[in-house]
């Protein structure tokens, strides 16, 4: 039995197609991600995947149950982490996950034991009596993370969860939900953080414009990229908009640059190398490295829906600062 199971699943908003009859399976164990930019259909998705809105056609079925039919004992299955999801300000971190407990039919010592083991892995234990308003907003994101599985569902559902914090904050919210598949947790997540996807995801699914484009591992999206090959190269001194004189290179499609370094987009990898050493010599120029990189999952994401994880970063903050005005 699948973890999650969607046919045709889809959603209109008036006239507006939102979702577009998608169709795909989670394997239970797995950790998927479904990346697209904002107004793709991704949080629209999750919202009719955990019983917050009810699909205009198709059917979605959460370890076996229907969505639609038995939405509560859906609930029972899944834990959830949204972006708008925020424990209570005013109580205590351990108040939050008794409370969280109770709602579900938690004994109390099944309660205790859970939140205790909770936040020692989330390295908030020994804060556990503290307001949750003396947090910051990585350590109230650890916060939430606690009350989402302290009734311990075999399934978690994440909406953009290192979306805002701090480097050290993500990195360690990543550790922990690896650790935490690792253990046998289905995780579904959604993100616009391509490289966050990469490095977590056992498979992810592409959704531009309400439809699924693609679906498969992050490597073999990798592979199949159509994209040009690319070499990277740094020189050990600088020189003024170097890439605008590498992209007139005549085997170069595009350049990137990339801190020190600068990527060349090509079709033949060969005739870029000699080129460059050509361009060195003229230019005065030491080459440090070169190196023939293999597309990246941004690169096929770009390939699929013209859009850059820059461009998602933005069209996130203007949504959120949409919700505000």
């Amino acid at each position: 039995m699948d973890a999650i199971n969607i046919d045709k699943l889809t959603k209109y908003y008036g006239d507006l197609l939102a979702v577009d009859h998608i169709s795909f399976e989670v394997r239970q164990g797995e950790f998927f991600g479904l990346l697209g930019p904002n107004g793709a259909g991704k949080t629209t998705t999750i919202r009719m995947l955990t019983g917050l809105l009810k699909p205009t056609s198709g059917t979605a079925h959460i370890m076996g149950i229907d969505v639609v039919k038995n939405p509560v004992d859906v609930k029972r299955q899944i834990g959830v982490i949204s972006e708008t999801a925020n424990p209570y300000l005013e109580m205590s971190v351990w108040d939050n996950l008794m409370f969280a407990g109770s709602i579900h039919g938690m004994p109390k010592g099944r309660r205790e034991e859970q939140a205790e083991n909770l936040l020692k892995l989330l390295g908030i234990y020994e804060r556990r009596d503290e307001k949750v308003e003396n947090f910051s907003k990585g350590l109230r994101k650890r916060v939430t993370i606690a009350i989402a599985l302290v009734h311990d569902p075999p399934l978690l559902f994440l909406d953009e969860p290192s979306a805002g914090l701090d480097v050290q904050s993500a990195r360690m919210i990543r550790e922990f939900l690896r650790k935490l598949n690792e253990r046998g947790t289905t995780i579904f997540l959604t993100t616009h953080y391509i490289e966050e996807a990469d490095v977590l995801c056992d498979r992810v699914g592409i959704i531009e414009s309400g439809k699924l484009v693609a679906l498969d591992s992050p490597e073999n999206l990798k592979a199949a990229n159509k994209q040009a090959k690319i070499v990277e190269v740094s020189f050990g001194s600088y020189m003024r908009k170097i890439e605008d004189e590498l992209a007139q290179l005549p085997a170069v499609d595009m350049t990137k640059k990339r801190g020190d370094k600068i990527q060349l987009y090509t079709s033949d990898p060969s005739q870029i190398v000699q080129e460059l050493s050509k361009f060195a010599e003229e230019k005065n120029l030491k080459i440090v490295s070169i190196n023939t990189l293999t597309p990246t999952l941004e690169d096929a994401f770009v390939e699929l829906t013209g859009f850059s994880s820059l461009d998602m970063e933005r069209m996130e903050q203007i949504g959120r600062l949409k919700k505000w005005r």
